[in-house]
């Protein structure tokens, strides 16, 4: 599958992450045309990212977000009750998205190969639809207090339980070689986060979304096929 394929299937534009918001949190927000409060919330959102990477999102202040979205305080509260509240609308979207993508993706194939792969294309297409909220969630996680922290810490595992258990599913079939499914999927995984927080190297090399996706699918598969031992991998040696 394509970038565009998949960004046109799974509806990943700005605007259906401002949907999202919405549709959670419909008895809150005071803005009763649908259009018009998506179209606030989108405001919002991207004065929230901005002004998270100038000075962070626990430094901005109500004014702060009103100059950059061009929404008057009170306009703000018509959306949310306080800093608090916006942020769990934002993570809560995101969450809900990635949930939804990633099963999707899960159920992409007939053969763990295929759902392997399935699953990295999907994760980095959706990190490259979504890279500003990627990179707030991953830059912020260290800021948040306790229970969103430990949301943000969720859903990083759930990415690579989903690995994880392709990879045993490999494995039991006999299509797998024997490699730790754990340890694999966290290397992963750090190869999916590596293209969403360091999206400027890979633009200076030129490298496409897709050619990145094809890359990590190779690898992981090249590895979990073969089952090459990497150099030191083994028991220690007598000294």
């Amino acid at each position: 599958m394509t970038y565009r394929q998949f960004t046109r299937q799974a509806k990943l534009t700005q605007e259906d992450f401002c949907l999202e918001m919405l549709a959670a949190h419909r008895d809150e927000v005071k803005a009763k045309k649908e259009r018009t409060a998506v179209k606030n919330l989108e405001l919002i959102f991207q004065a929230t990212l901005k002004v998270s990477n100038q000075k962070g999102f626990q430094a901005m202040t109500m004014r702060d977000l009103s100059k950059a979205s061009g929404l008057s305080i009170g306009a703000l509260y018509d959306y949310f009750s306080g800093k608090e509240a916006l942020l769990e609308m934002i993570q809560g979207a995101g969450r809900r998205i990635t949930r939804r993508v990633m099963r999707q993706a899960v159920s992409g194939g007939d053969t763990p190969s295929e759902k392997l792969a399935s699953v990295i294309r999907a994760h980095i297409y959706l990190s490259e639809a979504m890279q500003p909220w990627f990179f707030f969630s991953y830059m912020e996680a260290r800021h948040l207090g306790k229970v969103e922290k430990q949301r943000a810490v969720e859903g990083e595992l759930a990415t690579e339980r989903h690995i994880a258990e392709v990879i045993k599913q490999g494995k039991r079939e006999g299509v797998f070689a024997d490699v730790d499914h754990m340890l694999t999927a966290s290397v992963i995984k750090g190869m999916l986060q590596d293209w969403y927080l360091k999206r400027g190297k890979y633009a200076k090399r030129r490298v496409s979304v897709e050619r990145y996706a094809e890359f990590v699918v190779n690898m992981a598969l090249g590895y979990c096929l073969n089952g090459l031992e990497p150099i030191g991998a083994g028991e220690p040696e007598n000294e």
